[in-house]
């Protein structure tokens, strides 16, 4: 397999890879551009316009776009970020040109009808009132709020209602204005595809593209603090984060690695203690995620009322553990884990398109494979324990509270017991 990268007169980005044997491919164009791009009176419109691509163009209606993938079996989608904003489509190797096709139609021509503009604001309104229905995404929105106070970073993708029930159509297009440019967009392609021929249909749909210069995002600030709403809810919601690497920093794979040696897995130390031995909770995890310059790593759990106390100083005293005991068995697993996780995703297409994206908008080029696991393979049990050490007692942290919680501790008593 190999990864191929050009790039137009324009700043237009092209990158795929050819992966033998398949019949079918994945593309599609990464906008940078999301929710940390938006001024606060935008808030959610990279979310909103997404919707709208799919509404219509000056040469297809909304049921044609779709009918287009799916006539030949393909599917097309979209999501936005707090970084980009993505549509892509999957279908058959004979069909990559048409997907392009349509692809490009909904990104260059979207015709933000009036109408349809007014149908999809409803739906996203409903959207916004299911994740609130929702106690486990909207504790993330409140944990990121807490984690990045008053920036555009903490705010949720979707937006309020009162924003979102206010956005016009010049709205819309004066966001496409400010961040859909051709140095903003990257074509991304993986599985049966042909380098050259992309090439063409980019040069032919995006080469008379002028070049803008995109807006810099703020740089983020991680501020930490505290939210708690008292809910009758079957179960407490507790989550906390705390401030991690960005993906710039190769110290992001110390940080994944201890995030999957302390929550990730069943074998990990939060998941045997709280689960297992103390049957504590159901769902408990830790993860790290991470943005161009800043990083979080995340601890959630779901348990009872009477409960929720216990889980949460015992996640304390567990992190505290893990940078005196860390042993090299637990460092080996996770990374194991890591490097199992990443390549086993990388047989998928889509999955192979999106990395491929995401690594010519972080670096400008795509690292090989082998550089990334010599990366993970690198780091030592004394580098996780000194992480460890970090995140158990110096890493700002923000916690998120949701449901019958009053019998939580705040995080001022958290914070004091991580300096015990």
């Amino acid at each position: 397999m190999t990864v191929r990268q050009d790039q137009l007169k324009n700043g237009f980005r092209i990158v795929s890879e050819h992966m033998p044997g398949l019949q079918s491919a994945a593309i599609g164009i990464w906008v940078t551009a999301g929710g940390r791009h938006e001024r606060i009176e935008q808030n959610g419109i990279a979310h909103f316009l997404e919707h709208m691509a799919f509404k219509g163009t000056e040469r297809r209606s909304a049921l044609q776009i779709a009918e287009a993938i799916e006539d030949v079996g393909g599917y097309i989608n979209a999501y936005t970020s707090r970084e980009v904003t993505a549509y892509y489509a999957r279908v058959l190797k004979d069909d990559v040109a048409l997907a392009m096709d349509v692809i490009g139609d909904i990104v260059l021509n979207p015709v933000f009808d009036p109408r349809e503009i007014e149908v999809e604001r409803g739906v996203i309104l409903q959207e916004i009132g299911q994740a609130y229905d929702t106690p486990d995404d909207v504790i993330f929105d409140w944990l990121q709020e807490q984690s990045y106070h008053d920036q555009p970073l903490g705010r949720t993708i979707l937006g309020p209602t009162e924003k979102v029930s206010a956005f016009s159509r010049e709205d819309l297009s004066g966001f496409v204005a400010e961040h859909y440019g051709p140095e903003q967009m990257i074509l991304s392609a993986a599985g049966a595809v042909d380098h050259d021929a992309l090439m063409k249909m980019a040069e032919e749909m995006f080469g008379h593209l002028q070049p803008r210069k995109g807006l810099i995002p703020d740089a983020a600030r991680f501020t930490g603090g505290e939210a708690r709403q008292e809910k009758e809810l079957e179960q407490a919601h507790f989550a906390l984060a705390l401030e991690s690497p960005g993906y710039r920093d190769d110290a992001i794979y110390t940080a994944q690695i201890y995030s999957t040696a302390l929550g990730g897995g069943m074998s990990s130390r939060l998941f045997q203690e709280v689960r297992e031995t103390r049957g504590l909770c159901y769902t408990i995890f830790a993860q790290t995620g991470a943005y161009a310059d800043t990083g979080t790593t995340t601890i959630y759990a779901g348990t009872s009322a009477d409960q929720v106390g216990e889980l949460a100083t015992i996640t304390i005293d567990e992190m505290k553990r893990a940078a005196e005991d860390m042993s090299a068995e637990e460092v080996a697993r996770a990374r194991a884990q890591m490097k199992a996780g990443m390549l086993m995703g990388l047989e998928s297409p889509s999955n192979r398109a999106e990395r491929l994206a995401r690594l010519v908008q972080i670096w400008g080029r795509v690292p090989s494979l082998e550089d990334t696991v010599a990366k993970i393979d690198a780091v030592r049990t004394e580098d996780v324990k000194a992480f460890a050490e970090t995140m158990a007692v110096q890493a700002p942290a923000a916690l998120a509270l949701y449901g019958p919680v009053a019998g939580a501790p705040s995080l001022t008593e958290l914070q004091e017991r991580r300096a015990a």
